[in-house]
């Protein structure tokens, strides 16, 4: 952890536009979605900080620089300028499945992998990478914030991951455009050059019952 003291840039992590994520309830009033994290190394794991804002375009004024590394922080916590090209797809629970649905299911898992060389939790569960919405990609046993305010558990709201995929979960959740015929194109793995523990993620969570949306966070890593 840096010893370096004082106030710092949040840094801007990811920003979508309502129109750009169709599947993502926005509040009232809202058509962009920014979400923000504090640099410096933050609870018993050390990881950034994350904060969220939904804001109207149409209020918003004069556009401020990205702010550059701080010296002294982690450089890999500051994501490279990259670009969003949204694609909606279908997820299921892996991780969160019950250990009941888990026996039932097993079987139709074992004849899956065994006559297509699919793994389920890997290739046809949750969508690994950046996201926003459906499940969370646990590397460790799944972590659901409370809402501090009324108690609920909170939704999956946004995954910042260390990497799109991995050496098994690449088969299917790979874009075609980023495919080689070796196996996929330079920096694909990792387009926004983050980097979080060991290879890990942070997740930001919402409690949607609550009109100020109040937000949870959980980090875990390998």
């Amino acid at each position: 952890m840096s010893e370096l003291q004082g106030d710092v840039p949040m840094v801007p992590i990811v920003q979508v536009r309502q129109a750009d994520a169709p599947g993502v309830p926005f509040p009232e009033g809202t058509d962009l979605l920014q979400v923000l994290w504090c640099p410096y190394a933050h609870g018993e794991y050390c990881y950034p900080l994350p904060r969220v804002h939904w804001r109207n375009t149409g209020a918003i004024g004069d556009i401020l620089p990205t702010p550059a590394p701080v010296e002294g922080l982690p450089k890999d916590w500051y994501p490279d300028p990259c670009v969003v090209h949204p694609e909606q797809v279908t997820e299921y629970p892996s991780r969160d499945l019950s250990w009941d649905m888990r026996d039932a299911l097993r079987a139709r898992f074992d004849e899956l992998q065994a006559s297509t060389g699919l793994d389920y939790g890997y290739h046809l569960a949750e969508a690994p990478g950046i996201k926003l919405g459906g499940y969370p990609g646990w590397t460790q046993e799944p972590c659901w914030p409370d809402c501090e305010v009324c108690g609920g558990r909170t939704e999956h709201l946004l995954t910042v991951a260390s990497w799109e995929f991995d050496g098994e979960s690449w088969r299917t959740w790979l874009p075609v455009e980023d495919r080689t015929d070796s196996g996929w194109a330079e920096t694909a793995d990792n387009p926004a050059g983050l980097y979080l523990g060991d290879a890990g993620s942070v997740y930001v969570f919402e409690c949607r019952a609550c009109p100020d949306r109040p937000v949870g966070h959980w980090f875990d890593c390998s």
